[in-house]
């Protein structure tokens, strides 16, 4: 048991979320990258005091389902609000997703428009996030979903 709890304090103080970027910036690269590799933007927006938010980024780096499903479906990246920086034109940009909480996600197609926010709360269970849950939010926006004919 000291070994689990030793280790989710190492995974607890990961920092997924670099305040010091410029967020439309890194969403710009990742439109590219969406655009070039057949993928869909998923941006979980939040920042490193948000324990909900270092739980996701963790369990969709870890997750035997939902890791593979992330990469494979799209270009993930971690766009922070903060005191420090507050991203303003980023926030904008995405819909103003911090009305729904953090973290929050915002699908960003291949073409640059984003096109649907999904809040957490509905995705956790106890204190991590439900398999079953994440696996259905990822699918139905995919682009093989979003798109198919």
């Amino acid at each position: 048991m000291i070994m689990l709890a030793s280790t989710m304090g190492l995974r607890a103080q990961q920092k997924p979320y670099d305040e010091t970027i410029d967020a439309m910036v890194q969403i710009e690269t990742a439109i590219s990258e969406a655009n070039a590799t057949g993928r869909y933007v998923l941006c979980q927006v939040g920042g490193n005091w948000c324990p909900w938010c270092i739980r996701f980024a963790d369990f969709a780096s870890t997750d035997s389902v939902i890791a593979p499903l992330v990469a494979e479906n799209y270009v993930y990246i971690h766009v922070n609000y903060s005191k420090a920086n507050k991203n303003e034109e980023a926030m904008q940009f995405l819909g103003k997703p911090g009305r729904f909480g953090y973290p929050v996600f915002v699908v960003i197609n291949d073409k640059g428009v984003p096109i649907h926010i999904q809040e957490s709360e509905s995705l956790e269970e106890g204190k991590s996030y439900n398999r079953k849950r994440v696996e259905k939010f990822l699918r139905l926006w995919s682009k093989k979903a979003v798109e198919e004919d």
